[in-house]
């Protein structure tokens, strides 16, 4: 499955900063209007914390859409580690529209930098083996496709969009099919061409896995020793993907298994926002 990059997004920016502003601005900001609207200013914008950026062209959107006027000046760009201190952008435009579009932009570039610097952490505990690191659907309602860039962004990869572009058969669906080789066979059928992804909690279902012929095979937990049997029998039939009970502590070990994916909801649900201020100069 391909990662998501900004030309798949332009859409969805357009969308999100017109949620965002709504949500924000609603009739109209009480406060910018008690600044004459004729005066211009200049902003710009640090970063209290190392991080990873992510979030330039959210940013760039809520102005545009509140002001074409504002001008916003990158002094790095998405992908990029950044340092405590560091300037980040800076703004020149009428002052309502700095000031309006303020919360808004950073809530945008926080959140995804907070995902981009988590992604790069643990890219970064896997680096030299071959293995990829996979978001998961964990994400915020609404900011999933966002989420999934920031992922990319700080060195990971993306999962499956959602539930309509692959199919992830569990122990459930599993259940309710009448076995593996039941379910596989009737995914191939209601969507071929489609990858078709089988979780399981052991070498024997491994084995049903690979027998259907399932292109990415899940190892719900297996122990370290039950991956590296995993990698050996499964001799490059299907893709492997280890998930559960992966955190800093066992993910080097995991990756070391010889496993083709690791994922992980961290990446995008346990993520601290990046501390950004913005100082207005009129």
């Amino acid at each position: 499955m391909p990662n998501l990059t900004l030309a798949d997004l332009t859409a969805e920016i357009t969308s999100n900063v017109r949620h965002a502003l709504a949500e924000d601005v609603g009739s109209g900001d009480l406060t910018a209007q008690l600044i004459p609207a004729e005066r211009l200013a200049q902003a710009r914008v640090i970063t209290r914390d190392a991080a990873v950026i992510c979030g330039t062209a959210w940013v760039d959107g809520v102005f545009r859409q509140l002001d074409p006027r504002v001008a916003v000046h990158w002094q790095v760009g998405d992908g990029e580690r950044v340092q405590p201190d560091q300037v980040l952008f800076t703004l020149e435009g009428p002052a309502r529209a700095l000031l309006t579009g303020e919360r808004s932009a950073l809530n945008f570039l926080q959140t995804l930098s907070g995902v981009a610097t988590r992604s790069q952490f643990y890219a970064d505990l896997v680096a030299g083996t071959a293995v990829k690191l996979l978001d998961t659907r964990k994400t915020m309602p609404g900011l999933r496709l966002a989420q999934k860039y920031a992922v990319t962004c700080g060195g990971c990869h993306n999962h499956r969009i959602g539930l309509y572009d692959a199919f992830l058969i569990k122990e459930n669906h599993i259940a309710a099919c009448g076995g593996i080789a039941q379910a596989v066979t009737a995914a191939r059928r209601i969507a071929p061409g489609k990858p078709v992804e089988v979780e399981v909690e052991n070498l024997e279902e491994l084995h049903l896995a690979l027998e259907a012929g399932a292109d990415i095979i899940m190892l719900d937990e297996l122990s370290l020793d039950d991956m590296r049997r995993a990698v050996t029998l499964t001799a490059g039939r299907a893709k492997l993907e280890a998930s559960g009970g992966v955190n800093e502590h066992t993910l080097r070990a995991i990756a070391e298994t010889g496993v083709d994916y690791v994922s992980l909801g961290t990446l995008t649900k346990d993520v601290k926002a990046v501390d950004l201020s913005m100082r207005l100069a009129l």
